[in-house]
């Protein structure tokens, strides 16, 4: 269990990496700070401090500048390694070359997750140990499915259900609500799972919605059928 802890203060991010220390969660995880442009010593002062909230938790360092602002430069990351407590980074850059540029720097004693989950099988294949993603609730036997294809080394069965995974991401996408609000509408539909909506200013679904949330589950259990063994 990694815990996301990071708030746009330190003195709230420290007080929920406490917590979930306190909850005897496996890692801490946090993104930088957004929106003000910080040199990379407040950066790194920030994820340190957090991390010394809670000094018996591994610390994941979250990189996804296309969505922070912010990018977990070499520099950043090798003043980072110093914490003993940090021991990988999660990646949603979109450049798969980056799982490569930050394995390489960190060594074997280091996790670099794959995050977008449109290039898992990629992530994989340039050196992340494993991924975590947004859309793996609605699907996870697919990914872990995708996991076992990589592992065995069958590489064509990986990007074929690479794609048809896509084909589903790319489905909930095409709603005018917000994907997750399109993930807990098949959860509800496919599994019978009752999880709400999302919260504003997150967009609720509307009822033009229904045919793409219908389509998407429907688009699940053909790769399910097509694909598990």
């Amino acid at each position: 269990m990694i815990n996301h802890v990071a708030c746009n203060n330190t003195k709230d991010s420290m007080e929920l990496a406490r917590h979930a220390e306190s909850l005897g969660v496996d890692a801490i995880a946090a993104i930088p700070p957004i929106y003000f442009h910080l040199p990379e010593y407040a950066i790194a002062q920030y994820w340190n401090d957090i991390s010394a909230a809670a000094p018996n938790t591994d610390f994941v360092i979250y990189n996804i500048p296309q969505l922070a602002g912010v990018a977990l430069t070499q520099g950043l990351f090798a003043e980072m390694r110093k914490n003993p407590n940090v021991i990988g980074v999660k990646n949603s850059s979109m450049p798969v070359q980056d799982i490569q540029m930050f394995k390489q720097a960190a060594g074997e004693d280091y996790i670099i997750f794959n995050g977008p989950d449109e290039q898992f099988i990629s992530g994989r294949i340039i050196g992340a140990e494993g991924a975590i993603g947004g859309t793996y609730g609605v699907m996870p036997e697919l990914f872990l499915e995708l996991d076992e294809y990589v592992k065995a080394g069958e590489l064509e069965l990986a990007r074929k259900l690479q794609y048809d995974v896509d084909a589903i991401i790319y489905k909930m996408c095409s709603a005018h609500g917000n994907m997750y609000g399109v993930i807990k509408a098949i959860l509800k539909l496919n599994e019978g799972l009752d999880l709400g909506g999302v919260r504003k200013p997150l967009a609720a679904l509307i009822p033009e919605d229904q045919k793409i949330v219908e389509e998407a589950a429907a688009m699940i259990r053909e790769a399910k059928e097509n694909y598990l063994r």
